[in-house]
């Protein structure tokens, strides 16, 4: 999944300077953030009819950070980062998080694999940023371009981003898998494509 040597400078470009932002964004703007972007997510009626839907563990610095997944309805899937190999397996939430591979917060319970993805009807993403068209700008570790692999047709694709993460264009590979909807602070839930 190695990208073309243009694309994979430019996605680390961006890479840099969108984690630099996101140090540099004050605790409240996060804060205030975290509650309209929870709020926009929970409100969508994808996300309300949702069985399953699959999530993350923000960081502190990400989107979302302190109220997500907490506020995601019905059974929750949240990522397992393995000890070794690139394909994230999942657990479902109950509450507890702990310390995981590269310090990422996740359930303690029973691990599935990469395939139970497919139970989820909504999955949502983490990202840095996302363009119109769906692209979607990851850390660059692949973990969720494998995983998505998983996902079933059907399933809605959703990432969460700070306003001025939503871009006109990225650059991006043949392996990218592209996000349907967006959701942002002040623009709420944004279909794409």
């Amino acid at each position: 999944m190695a990208d073309p040597p243009v694309v994979a400078d430019a996605k680390t470009t961006l890479r840099t300077s969108g984690l630099a932002r996101r140090a540099a964004r004050p605790a409240e703007e996060r804060a205030a953030a975290a509650d309209a972007l929870t709020g926009a997510l929970t409100a969508a009626p994808a996300v309300r009819a949702a069985a399953v839907v699959a999530g993350y563990v923000p960081l502190a610095e990400e989107p979302g950070a302190g109220l997500l997944p907490g506020a995601l309805p019905g059974r929750v899937l949240l990522p397992v980062v393995p000890d070794q190999g690139r394909e994230l397996l999942w657990a479902v939430a109950g509450g507890a998080l702990v310390p995981g591979r590269f310090g990422l917060l996740e359930p303690p319970g029973p691990r599935l694999p990469g395939r139970a993805l497919a139970e989820a009807d909504v999955v949502v993403v983490p990202a840095l940023a996302v363009a119109a068209d769906g692209t979607r700008l990851g850390r660059g570790g692949g973990y969720y371009d494998r995983a998505l692999r998983h996902a079933r047709p059907g399933a809605v694709l959703v990432a969460v981003v700070f306003d001025d993460e939503l871009v006109a264009r990225l650059p991006a590979g043949e392996h990218d898998r592209r996000v349907d909807a967006v959701v942002t602070p002040s623009g709420g839930w944004l279909h794409l494509g």
